[in-house]
């Protein structure tokens, strides 16, 4: 099987809310991304479907529950050979309230869409929310693949389906 990959299921959902998006600031202590800010998510637990996961993985880092969550983009994440990588299911939805409760994950924050380059940012998130915050909903979502650093960092290349580049 020398070639193929392994990779892990997770969830990545950014909410909006007039002009604004939801970023959770990571925990200093967190593991991977410590201190950057990304939208919320997490794995996907045996048996669940990759929507339920981002519905529970929403409810558990914000306290909200969301219906409306929409596929915006499947995002190949490649660590290295001996690595396992990670499909990302990128969710974007729209919600009314903007009363949120923190998390052991870390800091929600509501940050105006002009105001995201300012942040210190996950390393593939710039590119990916420039296109899929754009994406008319009767699009497809897109399809990506991103290569980092193992230790998560640094972005070494991110490339896109032909149709998205």
């Amino acid at each position: 099987m020398e070639g193929r990959y392994t990779a892990y299921p997770r969830t990545l959902t950014f909410l909006l809310q007039g002009g604004d998006v939801l970023l959770i600031q990571r925990s200093p202590n967190a593991r991977l991304f410590p201190g950057l800010f990304n939208g919320v998510g997490g794995h996907v637990e045996r048996g669940e479907n990759v929507l339920s996961a981002a519905r529970r993985e929403v409810h558990e880092e914000t306290g909200l529950d969301v219906s409306n969550l929409m596929l915006r983009c499947l995002l190949h994440v490649d660590e290295g050979a001996d690595r396992p990588g990670v499909l990302v299911f990128v969710f974007v939805g729209h919600v009314q309230r903007r009363d949120v409760t923190d998390s052991s994950e870390g800091t929600l924050h509501w940050v105006p869409l002009e105001r995201i380059e300012e942040l210190n940012l996950v390393p593939d998130l710039p590119p990916i929310l420039a296109r899929i915050l754009t994406l008319p909903a009767s699009e497809s979502p897109i399809y990506a693949r991103s290569s980092i650093s193992p230790d998560g960092n640094t972005l070494h290349k991110l490339s896109w389906d032909a149709a998205h580049e």
